[in-house]
C-alpha cells in the first residue's frame, strides 16, 4: 500500500528526538510512503493561519493521488484542517494529544475514513460525541534499544525530563517553571533534561539566573537515551492540560522499557495507566508543591515502584503492537473503499 503521511507541525531540528517522526519513520519501515510537511511557516514572512495550512501543497498532493492509497494526518489536537476535505483519497487523522470535553467538529471529524487516539479518556470523548469512526491505538517504541540499569536510591533522586518547550508559554504549560522552582526548594533534587535545539539559550539563562547549575543538566543534543536513563532513578512529564503534549510521552515509555518509574501529570492521559498499573506516582497539579510531594511518594516506595516498571514497560508499549494496530485500520479503510 502507498500511504502519504501528513504533519502539520513544523519540521522538528532533530526529528530523531522527535516522538511522531518516530513513530512515523516505524510505519513507513514496514509499510512505505513518503511525508509531507503542511505547515507553511517555516517558508512565508507573514503567520500564515492553520485554516490556510496544506493549500500551498494542493497541487503536488492532487499529482500524488494517482499512486495512493491513503493520507495519514497527524496533528496534536482535533482541528478541522479544511485542505482534508479537498483530498480525493481516504484520510485517516491521528490525534496525538488527549482532549478535553471541548467538541470538536464532528461533522468534519465524522467525514473522515478513521480517527485515531493513543487514548481510552479520547476514545471515550469522541464516541461521545457520536463519532464511531474513532479507533484507539496504543503508541509504541522500540524497546529493544532500553535495557534496565538499576541505580539504588540513597540520599538523591535524579529525574529524566522529556517533551522540551517549543515556546516561551511552554515553560509554564510543560511544568518547566514549576521543576525549577521545585529544584531550589529540594537541593536533593538533580533534573536532566532532554532538549530539542528549541530555546536551548532561554533554558540556560533561567538555570543560571536561579543558581541551579548544579541540579540541573540540560542536554540540547541528540543522546543514547538508554544511557541517560541509567543514570536517573525516574523520568517525568508534566502538561497544565491535556492537549500540551502526546498523551502516552515517548520520554515515559522510553524510561518504564529501561525499567524506571515515571511521573506524569493527572491531566496527561497515561496518569490513568500509571494509576492502574502502579509503575509510577501522579502529580495532581503543576505546581512545585505538588512536585515535590509526588517525588517523595516515588521515594518511599522506589523499590516495588522500580519492579512494576521492568515488567510492564518491554510489555505494554512495544514498536511491532503499534504496527499491528496501524495495519488493521489501514486493512479497515481499504477494505471499506475497495481499493487495495
Amino acid at each position: 500500500m502507498n500511504i502519504l503521511y501528513h504533519l502539520a507541525t513544523l519540521r522538528p531540528k532533530m526529528p530523531q528526538a522527535e516522538a511522531i517522526s518516530q513513530e512515523i519513520a516505524a510505519l513507513r519501515g514496514c509499510f512505505g510512503g513518503d511525508v509531507v510537511y503542511v505547515n507553511p511557516n517555516q517558508q512565508f514572512p507573514l503567520y500564515i493561519p492553520r485554516l490556510l495550512f496544506g493549500f500551498h501543497k494542493l497541487k503536488e498532493l492532487r499529482s500524488r493521488e494517482a499512486n495512493l492509497h491513503i493520507h495519514h494526518f497527524y496533528n496534536p489536537d482535533p482541528f478541522p484542517f479544511p485542505y482534508l476535505r479537498t483530498l480525493r483519497r481516504p484520510v485517516i487523522y491521528s490525534v496525538t494529544c488527549g482532549v478535553g470535553d471541548r467538541r470538536p467538529n464532528v461533522a468534519f471529524f465524522s467525514s473522515l475514513a478513521a480517527v485515531a487516539v493513543s487514548d481510552e479518556r479520547s476514545l471515550k470523548w469522541f464516541k461521545s460525541w457520536g463519532m464511531e469512526n474513532t479507533v484507539l491505538v496504543r503508541p509504541g517504541i522500540d524497546t529493544s534499544r532500553f535495557t534496565c540499569s538499576p541505580l539504588p536510591l540513597r540520599s538523591g533522586i535524579r529525574l529524566m525530563v522529556g517533551s522540551a518547550p517549543w515556546t516561551k508559554g511552554q515553560f509554564r504549560a510543560k511544568g518547566v517553571e514549576a521543576l525549577l522552582l521545585a529544584a531550589r526548594q529540594a537541593p536533593h533534587l538533580r533534573l536532566v533534561f532532554l532538549w530539542r535545539g528549541v530555546l536551548a539559550d532561554e533554558m540556560e539563562r533561567r538555570v543560571r539566573r536561579m543558581n541551579l547549575a548544579e541540579q540541573i543538566t540540560v542536554l540540547n543534543e541528540l543522546v543514547d537515551v538508554n544511557e541517560v536513563l541509567a543514570g536517573v532513578h525516574a523520568s517525568i512529564t508534566l502538561a497544565t492540560a491535556p492537549g500540551i503534549v502526546k498523551s502516552y510521552p515517548h520520554s515515559l515509555l522510553e524510561s518504564l522499557a529501561a525499567g524506571k518509574p515515571v511521573l506524569v501529570s493527572r491531566a496527561i492521559p497515561m496518569a490513568d495507566y500509571v494509576e492502574q498499573t502502579s509503575c509510577g506516582k501522579v502529580v495532581d497539579r503543576v505546581t512545585p508543591t505538588d512536585i515535590l510531594t509526588a517525588v517523595e511518594a516515588l521515594a518511599r516506595e522506589y523499590e516495588n515502584l522500580q519492579k512494576v516498571a521492568q515488567r510492564v514497560g518491554q510489555r505494554d508499549f512495544s514498536q511491532q503492537k503499534m504496527i499491528i494496530s496501524y495495519r488493521r485500520v489501514y486493512e479497515h479503510v481499504l477494505g471499506s473503499t475497495g481499493r487495495s
